[in-house]
């Protein structure tokens, strides 16, 4: 441990208003005692201005109150207590129309002090501006969870979308609806016309689910030329009309591609969430084998199946 007593007090406080990261006394009531830091201009302002006030000057509502409470918790503790938080404009008083736009989020490093500060326990309240590596994450989160093609959610995140909406049904009977579909002798697509032909078929599919999906739909590219669309809160009766619009939008589409896109057609398997299910993977089954049987049929239809 580094032996203060070597430092003058004019040198440890240089020090601490070098700090990179603002450092805040706040007491238990949440009055700004002291501040020290704050230099690291890439990410923050002179918060001089602050000390002498309270956080509910500062800060609206619920976040101020959820502040305060984040003290108690750290007073209550022996150790630090780490949180991670954000703010933007609608937070904080004053900027409303003025503030950042983004969302800036902080790591708060909250230590209870030994002693008292202005007749109340205090707590160190150090932030770090964490909004780059936030922003990092979120985008390595999307990537792991869209198919880079076509821009739609890949299986990973399909399987965790049916995961959910399959609770929801095993708890409260929430009605969900699967939808399975093809592109028509999608082969000879890319037999014929090449693969990055055939890529732009499946881009233009994917295409139409965004336009004419519902925003609670959630349509997944499962593989190749196959699509999955989960439809929550959506009963079979209520999903085959979305399904036959799928079944008529998506070969328009394609016609707007050239020749290759001539007779084009597409094939679907449609089921529900049964009371028998015992997982996602249930229904999923019977849209693939109500799919299954669209092809056998004579292709170009959908195909419903209850068990």
């Amino acid at each position: 441990m580094t032996d203060v007593s070597l430092f003058s007090n004019e040198q440890i406080a240089a020090l601490l208003a070098a700090l990179p990261d603002p450092a805040f006394i706040l007491t238990r009531s949440g009055k700004y005692a002291a501040l020290f830091g704050g230099t690291d201009a890439r990410y923050y302002h002179d918060g001089s201005a602050l000390v002498g006030k309270s956080i509910p000057d500062v800060l609206n509502g619920e976040k101020a109150a959820w502040f305060i409470a984040q003290i108690a918790i750290a007073l209550a503790k022996t150790g630090l207590h780490v949180i991670e938080y954000q703010l933007n404009r609608k937070d904080v008083k004053g900027l409303d129309a003025d503030g950042p736009e983004d969302t800036i989020w902080f790591e708060g490093r909250v230590q209870a002090l030994e002693y008292r500060v202005q007749g109340e326990d205090a707590v160190l309240w150090v932030a770090s501006n964490i909004t780059a590596s936030k922003k990092l994450e979120a985008l390595l989160r999307m990537q792991s969870e869209t198919d880079a093609l076509t821009g739609l959610a890949n299986r990973r995140k399909l399987m965790q979308a049916l995961t959910d909406n399959y609770e929801l049904f095993a708890r409260y009977q929430t009605p969900a609806s699967v939808l399975i579909f093809d592109i028509d002798k999608f082969k000879n697509i890319n037999d014929t016309y090449g693969h990055l032909s055939g890529d732009k078929a499946i881009q233009a599919t994917a295409d139409v689910c965004r336009r004419e999906l519902r925003t609670t739909d959630f349509p997944a590219r499962l593989g190749g030329d196959e699509f999955v669309i989960l439809m929550p809160h959506t009963g079979w009766e209520q999903a085959k009309p979305i399904a036959e619009r799928l079944r008529q939008k998506v070969p328009a589409a394609l016609r707007t591609l050239g020749t290759l896109g001539d007779g084009a057609t597409i094939s679907g398997g449609l089921s529900e969430l049964l009371p028998g299910d015992s997982s996602f993977e249930d229904v999923l089954k019977r849209a693939d084998d109500a799919l299954y049987r669209a092809k056998r049929d004579g292709r170009n239809r959908i195909v419903h199946l209850e068990a």
